[in-house]
């Protein structure tokens, strides 16, 4: 079957500071028919994310599909919290990466 990269078919992948304690991610699609597409393909759920970032699925705190904006949204609970000391990512704004490859399978 053939696939298509989540970064080829979203036009937004992004992560940001949720508070503190939290780093959430935005996937959002400017069509309708992709957002469908990933979301019912069964390729981004909550235990493809913890996989995805190698963490247990209890850190995942959120896991929402939201129809109206055609988006995807999921928050994780950081280990320390932002601005401490040894975190190397204070405005959680560089952890949206691994998503960009994720294979989503398409109909030839």
């Amino acid at each position: 079957m053939k696939t298509v990269k989540l970064v080829d078919l979203a036009k937004t992948i992004r992560s940001k500071n949720a508070g503190t304690d939290r780093i959430t991610f935005d996937i959002i699609f400017r069509e309708k028919s992709n957002y469908e597409l990933v979301k019912n393909s069964g390729a981004l759920t909550m235990k493809t994310v913890a996989e995805l970032f190698g963490i247990p699925e209890s850190r995942i705190v959120d896991f929402v599909e939201f129809d109206p904006a055609f988006a995807i949204k999921f928050t994780i609970n950081r280990l320390v919290p932002s601005g401490s000391f040894g975190e190397g990512d204070i405005f959680g704004c560089q952890q949206y990466p691994p998503l960009l490859d994720i294979e989503i399978p398409v109909k030839d």
